[in-house]
């Protein structure tokens, strides 16, 4: 019996984090929507550069068969352009040979709302603006960095690294810690609450379907299969002992077990990134993004505690919008 879309696992992406969208994007900021439009139609036929979203996407398509009862993963494509503008991008999608059929043209409006209309368990998106938004309004979205990032096709595993306080969990926790500037007073709160779990954080959905997927795959191919990636999840946490054990109680309680796991008490999470290889990692702070964006494909999910210091959201969002080499979407309507 095929999978209903209940039963998938679904990721909406928007154009900008698929493609690199950065010339679309300069001639529509230096030269207005109707040369935009003009653009996009005459370069219909040239196929975009692939985006930062792209290695997690193409290899997490890669798990379906051509069996109907055996494609548990679905990607929808949410867009601010109209079908007109878009049919570019459907040409590039086309030409990658990826599997995607479904997309959302809202002209004008956010996509992410449309989110739960197809089950979808994250939104990646170059806007920051709706990402912002997303965020704000309760939906898991995150905003993908510039990287120089090569894949390699030959590697099948699809390796994913999240942040632990702001991501997986809510910022409580962090919270302690920004609010009292005392990292002893952080471990003497974790320490007495070690047996208790963090509430959920804005990508614990997402978390936990990418874990039911590996399950998944696991139980269907026990051994190795040719062309069949296997998915690896790691944790990467600034947290140290003894604020280690209240992640683990945590994963425990949601009954997930993580590959690898990394409680650095500060050092430099590109250290841990550079070795593990992930093709994606979520973090909720913009200066640990900054300094592995480079190295891994990166999103930063804008929430919480951190996303409210001396330095606003919307300008943390500025920065990423202007400084990504793929480019936000530029969907102007």
């Amino acid at each position: 019996m095929p999978y209903n879309i209940e039963d998938k696992f679904v990721i909406a992406v928007a154009s900008s984090a698929l493609f690199d969208l950065s010339e679309s994007d300069r001639v529509f900021q230096e030269h207005g929507e109707d040369a935009y439009r003009k653009y996009q139609r005459e370069n219909e036929q040239v196929v975009l550069e692939t985006g930062v979203a792209y290695p997690l996407i193409k290899r997490l398509l890669s798990i379906n068969t051509d069996e109907p009862e055996d494609q548990p993963v679905e990607v929808v494509l949410l867009s601010r352009n109209d079908p007109d503008t878009g049919l570019r991008v459907f040409k590039s999608i086309e030409h990658y040979q990826l599997p995607i059929s479904r997309a959302v043209f809202i002209a004008g409006s956010n996509p992410f709302e449309y989110m739960e209309a197809f089950n979808a368990s994250i939104f990646l998106s170059g806007n920051p603006d709706d990402v912002k938004e997303a965020v704000e309004r309760g939906f898991p979205a995150g905003c993908i960095y510039p990287t120089d990032y090569i894949d390699n096709d030959e590697d099948r595993e699809l390796r994913i690294a999240f942040d632990f306080d702001g991501v997986i969990a809510d910022d409580s926790a962090e919270s302690v810690f920004q609010q009292g500037g005392q990292l002893a007073l952080f471990h003497d709160h974790e320490r007495l609450n070690a047996g208790e779990s963090l509430p959920p954080g804005p990508l614990l959905k997402f978390f936990q379907e990418i874990s039911k997927l590996q399950k998944r795959i696991l139980e269907k191919y026990p051994t190795n299969v040719k062309d069949k990636p296997r998915i690896r999840i790691a944790i990467a946490t600034a947290r140290n002992a003894p604020a280690h054990e209240r992640v683990i109680t945590t994963l425990r309680n949601l009954d997930i077990r993580v590959d690898e796991a990394f409680f650095l008490g500060g050092i430099d999470k590109g250290r841990v990134l550079r070795i593990f290889k992930p093709h994606i990692f979520f973090d909720d702070q913009v200066g640990h993004i900054e300094g592995v964006a480079r190295i891994v494909p990166s999103v930063h999910v804008p929430f919480g505690i951190t996303n409210m210091g001396r330095e606003s959201v919307s300008e943390k969002y500025l920065h990423c919008k202007t400084t990504a080499k793929q480019g936000a979407e530029h969907e102007p309507l």
